[in-house]
C-alpha cells in the first residue's frame, strides 16, 4: 500500500516559501483528509477517460450498441456494489451522495410513516445530513427527534433510550467523521428492532475502511458515497430492504423511471430504478466498479489493518506534543480529532498547508457534537491507504513548528 498508484502525489508537489520553516524547498504532497474526500488510483481515472472516449451514451435509452454496452456496465457497478455489502442488485439505488441517499429515506420513506408525537432517534455524534433533513420533516410533522448522548471517548452512554422511548425510527453513523469511533450498529439494530423500530445506517466513513455486511447488520437502510472510498465524486449509494422499496414512492419523478405516462396519471418502474429519475452520473457510476475491485484486490480486511495500525502510530505521535489535546480515543480508522493549546485549528491548517500538508480543520458538519465538547472546530487527520509513517512523521515535525512559531 503506496503512492505509486495515485497521480495526485506526483503531480501535487509544489517549490514555495515555508513562512516558518526555513528557506524555499520542494515538498512532497502529504494529504491527511481522507474522510472529506480519498484521492483515486489511475485506474479510476483511465475508466472514466475510457468510457467518455469510448461509450458515452445515455443508458438504458439508446437501441444501439455503445448504449447498451454502457448500460451493461452501469448494472455490473451495480451488481459489484452489491456484492460488495451482501445485498441484492434490485436493493442497490444510486444517487449522487451520501447526504441524497439519507434524504431519499427521510421523504420516501420515513414522511410517509411518521406521525406527530412519533420519536425518531440520533446521535450527538451525527454528521449534519443525518440531523438536518430530520429537522425540515420534524416541522411539518411533528414528531420529537431524541439523541443517544456521546461521552469523551466517543461512546454512548444512553443505549437504553432505545428501550425506553420505543422510536419509530433509529438513524445513526457507522463510524464518526470526528471521532473516529466504530459504532456497534449490530447491537443498536438488533435493539431497535426488537421494539419495532427502522432502522438506517449512515456509513460514509465506513465502506471503505471496514467491511460491510448489510444482511449480519440487519439494518433497513444504508448510505455511502463511491469518492470516499477511491470512487468518483458524484455517486452515492442507498441500500434499502427491498420490501422497503417497494412500497415506498420515488422522490423525484422524470425520465426512464415510469412504466406509463398519460394526462392523468403515470406508473412507475420497480426498485430500484423508480429512484434513479433522469440521466444518471453514469460515466462515474461505471468508473465506481473499478475503485470497488481495487479494495478488493488489496482486501478489506489488509485495508482496516493498514490503517488500524498507522492509527495507533499517529496517535501516539500526536500524543507526544503537551500542546496537542485529542478528541476521542478511537485508534481503528484513522481519523483523529485534535487541536493545540493556544492556536486556531485554521491557523494550524494554514501552516500546515504551506509544508505541503493537507488536513481538516472546522466543525466538519458536526455542530452539535462541538457543542458537546465546548468547541468551535477541531483540527482533523484522517489516514487511507496512501499514507505512511513517513507522512505522519512530517506532520507532528510541522506541528512542532507551529507550536513553536505561537511561543
Amino acid at each position: 500500500m503506496d503512492k505509486k498508484n495515485f497521480p495526485i502525489f506526483k503531480n501535487a508537489k509544489f517549490q514555495g516559501s515555508i513562512s516558518h520553516g526555513s528557506g524555499s524547498q520542494e515538498k512532497d504532497f502529504i494529504y491527511l483528509d481522507s474522510s472529506a474526500t480519498t484521492q483515486k488510483p489511475q485506474v479510476v481515472i483511465d475508466e472514466i477517460k475510457k468510457v467518455y472516449e469510448n461509450y458515452n451514451a445515455n443508458v438504458f435509452r439508446g437501441l444501439y450498441r455503445i448504449s447498451e454496452e454502457a448500460t451493461s456496465m452501469y448494472e455490473e457497478t451495480r451488481k459489484a456494489v452489491a456484492d460488495f455489502i451482501n445485498a441484492e442488485t434490485s436493493e442497490i439505488i444510486f444517487t449522487k451522495n451520501t447526504t441524497e441517499s439519507l434524504n431519499t429515506v427521510v421523504y420516501s420513506f420515513a414522511k410517509s410513516i411518521l406521525k406527530k408525537g412519533d420519536n425518531v432517534l440520533l446521535s450527538e455524534m451525527e454528521h449534519h445530513s443525518n440531523i438536518v433533513p430530520w429537522q425540515i420533516l420534524q416541522k411539518e410533522i411533528g414528531f420529537n427527534i431524541l439523541y443517544l448522548e456521546v461521552d469523551k471517548s466517543g461512546q454512548f452512554t444512553n443505549l437504553d433510550l432505545i428501550t425506553q422511548k420505543e422510536p419509530k425510527i433509529v438513524s445513526v453513523v457507522h463510524i464518526s467523521n470526528v471521532l473516529g469511533v466504530i459504532n456497534d450498529v449490530k447491537k443498536i439494530t438488533k435493539m431497535a428492532k426488537d421494539v419495532g423500530s427502522y432502522v438506517i445506517i449512515d456509513g460514509a466513513q465506513a465502506v471503505g475502511h471496514i467491511g460491510v455486511d448489510v444482511k449480519t447488520i440487519d439494518c433497513d437502510f444504508y448510505a455511502f458515497s463511491a469518492h470516499k472510498m477511491m470512487g468518483p465524486t458524484g455517486v452515492g449509494v442507498l441500500y434499502g430492504r427491498k420490501e422497503l422499496l417497494d412500497k415506498m414512492e420515488p422522490l423525484y419523478g422524470g425520465g426512464e423511471m415510469i412504466l406509463s405516462v398519460s394526462k392523468d396519471s403515470c406508473t412507475f418502474k420497480d426498485a430500484p430504478y423508480k429512484f434513479e429519475a433522469g440521466t444518471p452520473n453514469f460515466v462515474d457510476i461505471i468508473a465506481f466498479r473499478k475503485s470497488i475491485e481495487y479494495i478488493n484486490d488489496l482486501g478489506i480486511s489488509n485495508i482496516h489493518k493498514y490503517i488500524k495500525d498507522l492509527s495507533t502510530y499517529t496517535h501516539y505521535q500526536l500524543s507526544t506534543l503537551k500542546e496537542v489535546e485529542i478528541y476521542g480515543d478511537s485508534r481503528d480508522t484513522g481519523i483523529i480529532s485534535f487541536n493545540i493549546s493556544g492556536v486556531h485549528p485554521h491557523d494550524v491548517a494554514t501552516f500546515l498547508d504551506e509544508d505541503n500538508i493537507a488536513i481538516r480543520a472546522g466543525h466538519h458538519c458536526a455542530q452539535v457534537l462541538m457543542k458537546k465538547f465546548n468547541v468551535q472546530a477541531l483540527s482533523r487527520v484522517s489516514l487511507y491507504i496512501y499514507n505512511d509513517k513517513s507522512d505522519i512523521n512530517a506532520l507532528v515535525k510541522s506541528l512542532s513548528k507551529i507550536i513553536d512559531y505561537y511561543k
